[in-house]
């Protein structure tokens, strides 16, 4: 491709639309999937003549009353004699706009895995819906399953027009009740089709049958739907397979690239040993090439020799993948023999198979209502969330961002059956989250605040003091957290009623669902000013060392607790004495690139601009600082001596 004049990202834009498109169908039992592809392969002229022949003469031989279009794709004996669809079935065609595989995905429950195994390659996934029945338990399973495993693109096909006379009044029910069911699933992309498989309605061609539906037909739709934005050009992540030694002077590492790009010159990072280097030589079957993108298979030579093994990755420094022992995910449990939380399973991610365990069940998922139920364990077709904790880290992205880093299966270590197929998730994504600003979804007339007998006034009196929170915001390192234990000894030694909510000790419990993402330190922040206020009502003095990097998280926190009780320290420590003490080595692993988002290296400090209290802790003592808030408490009216 080198001296055609073509730009590396018209080239990259251009592989990614070129013309294939993997999609699966799905649907109940009888919704006629295999009929809908055998009539796409049969008028796009993608039969071959002795396929063709083949199905004239087994119609014939099942005695259909004419071609019997579902014997292209139900290709087991049993799918024969039964008319269902029970293994997953791949067949590939192509019109001169695009090439197509198709995965037909069985529609009994019991073959739920199967639809998974066919689904998870898919970019669109095409939900079939017998007019005459509506949508039944098992499309929306399959619609739930295709939305979870990343599919943004989705075609509602309701079947049969032709046994409801073609009825618009019909469709549209049918539509828009999916609609509704279809707002909690997220999928970008939905359209809805009427059509008749078996008599070939909308499915090549227009009908002239409904007049009224101004769409294109199923295959128009398929040819033109654009999936170029769906693959993730953005995170490198390449898992090393294979390294290729054949003599001592060449180092190779073998492995297809999950997801962003990749050109010769640019700076890796390798995980887990955190080496740097440079892309020497990128191989592609027999050729050198300038650059590699997902999905292909290359061969890397580095500029330097780096210990790598297979299940290691190779990243862009400035961009890492999250680096996890335990990992939230959902689960699509695929095995007769049910999950038992605790039991040792192996785990494949990318290009390694390690031990890990699921260590909790949170709830089990009703496909059809989308509610969370309590369960004990997953059953055979079953989804639930889990949190699994692995034997060593893994380098993985949330499944929504990264279908190739962000999906597992696990394995019976006894029989080497696949059990599970997870799909991890970013923790603290909880969608009964309560985002700062926001209200609770469903908070009601029901719900009122109560008020005990005992007021403030009485408290106050009490304990000898006004209640306040001491909120102590700065860099890692600044010296937060021991002023915070100084000042509560003081306090104490002066009998005054405090607590300290350290950062740490605070993601140790309450807050160990949230991770360090500019969200997830919101409602870190939102959820530590509510108990700091509850605090606050009971009188109590409250000391926060949290490094809160925004303003507007702190402010929303003073709202929270209220003006009149917020008191605003900065420990204003400069980063480079930060990096001196680095009491944990953190600054050290941020700047490595082993800690994404880690304040004052790759994340941002927005400082406090008019703090009522200022410390110093690079210039003065622990004591020192802790003395000075103490007499700022004392002259502000805090204390109150009888």
């Amino acid at each position: 491709m080198a001296g055609t004049g073509t730009s590396d990202n018209a080239v990259l834009k251009g592989s990614v639309e070129a013309g294939l498109l993997r999609f699966s169908t799905a649907g109940s039992v009888d919704d006629g999937k295999s009929t809908l592809i055998g009539r796409l392969l049969y008028e796009s002229h993608g039969l071959y003549d002795d396929q063709l022949a083949a199905v004239r003469k087994d119609s014939e031989r099942f005695k259909r009353e004419e071609l019997d279009l579902s014997l292209v794709m139900d290709g087991l004996q049993a799918e024969r004699e039964q008319a269902i669809t029970i293994d997953v079935a791949y067949r590939y065609f192509s019109t001169p706009k695009r090439h197509f595989i198709i995965a037909d995905t069985p529609g009994h429950e019991q073959y739920t895995r199967n639809m998974v195994t066919g689904a998870s390659t898919s970019a669109l996934a095409v939900i079939l819906i017998d007019a005459r029945r509506g949508a039944l338990v098992q499309s929306k399973r399959h619609a739930f399953i295709a939305s979870l495993l990343g599919i943004r693109h989705m075609v509602v096909a309701v079947n049969k027009m032709d046994l409801v006379g073609y009825a618009e009044k019909s469709f549209r029910e049918i539509s828009q009740g999916f609609e509704r069911f279809a707002e909690r699933l997220g999928i970008a992309d939905l359209v809805f089709i009427p059509m008749s498989a078996l008599k070939g309605d909308n499915v090549v061609k227009g009908s002239d049958r409904m007049p009224w539906y101004e769409g294109p037909p199923l295959l128009s739709y398929l040819e033109n739907v654009h999936i170029g934005g769906d693959r993730n050009l953005i995170d490198l992540r390449f898992p090393v397979q294979q390294v290729i030694r054949p003599h001592m002077d060449f180092r190779g590492y073998g492995g297809s690239v999950a997801s962003g790009t990749l050109h010769t010159g640019d700076e890796v990072l390798a995980l887990p040993s955190l080496r740097k280097s440079k892309v020497k030589s990128i191989v592609a079957f027999d050729r050198e090439e300038p650059y590699a993108f997902a999905p292909q298979s290359v061969l890397l030579t580095l500029e330097d020799e780096i210990d790598l093994t297979r299940g290691d990755m190779l990243v862009h420094p400035a961009n890492l993948p999250r680096i996890r022992r335990e990992i939230d995910a959902i689960l699509v449990w695929m095995d007769r023999e049910p999950l038992r939380v605790g039991r040792v399973y192996a785990v494949k991610h990318t290009t390694q198979v390690l031990k890990g365990s699921v260590t909790r069940l949170h709830f089990r998922i009703d496909p059809e209502t989308l509610n969370r139920q309590p369960a004990a364990g997953l059953h055979l077709n079953e989804i639930g969330r889990v949190t699994v904790e692995l034997f060593k880290p893994i380098f993985c992205d949330e499944y929504a961002k990264n279908r190739q880093t962000g999906g597992f299966i696990l394995i019976d270590p006894m029989t080497h059956a696949t059990v599970a197929a997870g799909m991890i998730l970013e923790r603290g994504r909880l969608p009964s989250m309560v985002k700062p600003g926001d209200r609770a979804a469903g908070k009601g007339a029901f719900i009122y605040r109560q008020e005990g007998s005992i007021s403030l006034k009485d408290r106050e009196r009490f304990l000898r003091q006004r209640p306040a929170t001491l909120w102590l915001t700065g860099l890692s390192g600044s010296g937060k957290s021991s002023i915070a234990f100084e000042l509560e000894k003081k306090l104490m030694a002066e009998g005054r009623f405090c607590i300290v909510l350290d950062g740490d000790n605070i993601r140790n419990g309450l807050n160990r669902d949230l991770a360090f993402s500019p969200q997830d330190r919101s409602e870190n922040i939102r959820r530590v000013a509510e108990v700091a206020r509850l605090f606050n009502e009971a009188g109590v003095l409250v000391v926060t060392a949290f490094i809160s990097p925004y303003r507007a998280d702190r402010q929303h926190a003073k709202d929270i607790i209220g003006e009149e009780r917020f008191i605003e320290v900065f420990t204003d420590t400069s980063i480079e004495i930060c990096r001196q003490r680095d009491p944990k080595g953190l600054y050290e692993k941020a700047q490595a690139g082993l800690i994404p988002e880690f304040t004052g290296v790759n994340a941002p400090y927005e400082a406090p601009e008019t703090p009522e209290i200022r410390l110093r802790p690079g210039e003065e003592s622990i004591d020192a600082s802790a003395g000075e808030i103490v007499r700022y408490l004392r002259a502000n009216g805090f204390f109150k001596n009888s």
